[in-house]
């Protein structure tokens, strides 16, 4: 008997750690910033893209959770906590992300771009003309110092105005807040904060109030077109889980395709996941921007892992784009 019940023991304590597992259902946890390039995200959390194509390619459930972070350390925070699988924001944030664990385990890459589109740096201070004309007295709203896309094409654009020794003289000046809060804060008029530089729509929103001017471009500091928005996640969620991967790639191509062919009904699900109060047709007017372009290829990210590798902010140097990209987009023409 007592060897009935030992063997029963065992047999209990096997199928308590066998079964769970077995009825554990494939999880995949993504994160977004505030802004408008990740309406692949949008699109594929409204039409359930991934689990459609997880269950095309032999997994019937999957549980899909989306958050929101502001600014790349937080992202990349919960990345390193294991509290999310995939991350999005800027260039930048991947980079430092991939530099920092080059090698390892956890070594990041990215998984594709989202969207190629310029940022603006707007101010409310009719004395500023171009970068050079900031004084101590300003603060410049960015998503968050140092780190953000915002806060590396300052230091891009300063690098150009004062000479690459003095990349970082305008960090001083710059505050970490959401683009919302930016927004409000520069519009209020009565806040230290009296320029930003933020994403699209807030960025276009600014302008419509009178006396809100821009200072910068993006595409003119990069002298073309970039990426702007990316995902990216851990070597070990994508070798882990290479079905599931699969299908994360089918949903944001099917995204992508979504909406390139229908961009104002896009831009409503933006309106709708945001809550924003903004007029559709504004949000719409952007989305379809004739310098706004929703792709998966990668555009100038090498001229990000340049820069902040001349001036230190990356201990890595990349040789090509592909270095800090996973294998399944090498086939784009991407730079």
């Amino acid at each position: 008997m007592r060897g009935k019940a030992l063997l029963g023991a065992v047999a209990a304590a096997i199928f308590g750690l066998v079964a769970p597992a077995s009825a554990q259902v494939p999880e995949i946890r993504l994160a977004q910033q505030f802004s408008m390039g990740y309406l692949q995200l949008n699109v594929m959390e409204h039409q359930k893209l991934i689990e459609k194509h997880a269950k095309l390619l032999g997994i019937p459930e999957v549980k899909v959770s989306w958050h929101t972070f502001n600014g790349p350390a937080a992202v990349n925070d919960a990345l390193l906590s294991g509290n999310i699988d995939i991350a999005s924001g800027g260039v930048p944030g991947l980079l430092v992300l991939w530099a920092k664990t080059k090698g390892t385990p956890q070594e990041v890459r990215g998984i594709t771009a989202l969207s190629s589109q310029p940022f603006l740096l707007n101010t409310r201070n009719p004395d500023i003309k171009t970068i050079a004309d900031f004084k101590d007295s300003d603060r410049i709203a960015v998503p968050a110092v140092k780190v953000s896309v915002q806060a590396i094409m300052l230091q891009m654009a300063a690098a150009k105005a004062f000479g690459d020794k003095d990349f970082a003289k305008l960090d001083t000046l710059t505050v970490s807040m959401s683009p919302p809060d930016a927004t409000l804060a520069l519009l209020g008029g009565k806040s230290e904060v009296n320029s930003a530089f933020s994403v699209p729509p807030f960025q276009y929103q600014q302008l419509e109030q009178p006396g809100i001017h821009t200072v910068v471009n993006s595409f003119d500091v990069m002298g073309g077109s970039h990426t702007f928005t990316l995902a990216w996640t851990s070597a070990k969620f994508h070798d882990a889980n290479p079905v599931l991967y699969k299908a994360l790639i089918a949903a944001l191509h099917e995204a992508t395709d979504i909406i390139n062919k229908d961009k104002t009904a896009a831009s409503a699900l933006w309106i709708a996941d945001s809550k924003s109060k903004l007029p559709p047709e504004m949000v719409a007017k952007v989305v379809a921007s004739p310098q706004v372009v929703w792709t998966l290829t990668p555009e100038a990210t090498m001229k990000f892992a340049d820069f902040m590798s001349s001036v230190g902010t990356l201990k890595v140097k990349a040789a090509s784009w592909k270095d800090f990209f996973f294998p399944e987009v090498y086939g784009l023409k991407g730079s």
